[in-house]
């Protein structure tokens, strides 16, 4: 009798800021999972949840979660996921929940001692009214990803306008580090090595990311051995402190400046990294020997729901 080929669903696309990022992921995924033989189906999710439903088939063994942002990347789908008992990739519910939620993982973060830049979240009009904070500093959405709605406040400029600030009444205000720009890849509790950017552009903000030809990548990072173990093991520490799975990446800043010698500061840790040409995870797992089908296989071999409780 042969064996039923495992049916594999991508959710890709959505309505927020990264849509069109899950929409390059997902496309790749979805040739990588043609190339390994499995069956699929691809859905462009609406923001319905009940709409959402009706479009997953029955015969779903496997969801390939290609999200991104709020709304998706934060919890909300893979509660969904859990209680329709759908094998998912990626972190979990609350680890995805805490991941996206910056002020929240910070304050984690720091009850594990990993260092994080220093922040508060506070009302946009107050941000807007005065400095809070001695510049340089960073004016970022609370719950986004890909760099989205960030404002770099430097020396001897007034307080930000923030005149196209759409998310929400608060923001999370961090002490800008300069230096390096240096990010883990971590796959299963295990380092997959570290890439160092240098984008054309002011940071590594979202056309950095997804534009071919503005940022440089050196992989892996020209660092110190002992500079490369300690970014890895404070990744390791977030990734579990966060209690994630799957693949995940770190964003860290490091700077060999400063005279307290106080050189690395995690900026956030990534529960749904991308997939796309351009991304990171596939750029890592090359230098280890694993190309994009071989991250994709893992991926769909290791999903999971959240144990129940």
């Amino acid at each position: 009798m042969t064996k039923r080929k495992k049916h594999i669903t991508v959710l890709l696309g959505g309505w927020n800021a990264e849509a069109e990022v899950s929409r390059s992921s997902g496309k790749n995924v979805r040739t990588s999972l043609k190339e390994l033989g499995y069956d699929i189906t691809v859905i462009d999710i609406p923001r319905c949840p009940r709409a959402l439903l009706n479009l997953i088939p029955e015969k779903t063994d496997v969801i390939f979660n290609a999200l991104h942002g709020h709304g998706v990347e934060d919890g909300n789908l893979q509660g969904l996921l859990n209680l329709l008992g759908i094998p998912y990739t990626h972190s979990g519910l609350l680890s995805s929940a805490l991941a996206m939620n910056k002020p929240m993982a910070k304050r984690i973060f720091s009850q594990n001692n990993i260092l994080c830049p220093e922040g508060y979240l506070l009302p946009i009009e107050k941000i807007r009214q005065k400095h809070v904070m001695k510049p340089p500093y960073i004016v970022k959405p609370s719950c986004e990803g890909s760099s989205v709605g960030i404002t770099i406040v430097k020396k001897g400029e007034n307080p930000p306008t923030l005149k196209d600030w759409h998310f929400g009444e608060e923001a999370l205000v961090e002490e800008y580090i300069p230096g390096r720009e240096i990010f883990v890849s971590v796959m299963g509790g295990k380092s997959l090595g570290i890439i160092e950017i240098k984008p054309q552009h002011e940071f590594y903000d979202y056309k950095s990311k997804y534009t071919k030809g503005l940022t440089e990548y050196i992989c892996p990072a020209s660092i110190d051995e002992n500079i490369r173990h300690q970014a890895e093991e404070m990744t390791l520490k977030a990734f579990h402190a966060l209690g994630c799975r799957g693949i995940v990446r770190s964003d860290i800043r490091y700077d060999p400046t400063r005279p307290d010698g106080q050189q690395l500061f995690l900026l956030e840790l990534n529960t749904q990294p991308g997939f796309t040409p351009l991304s990171l995870i596939p750029m890592a797992a090359k230098e280890r020997g694993l190309n994009y089908n071989d991250l994709v296989q893992w991926l769909i071999e290791n999903a999971s729901c959240d144990p129940k409780i």
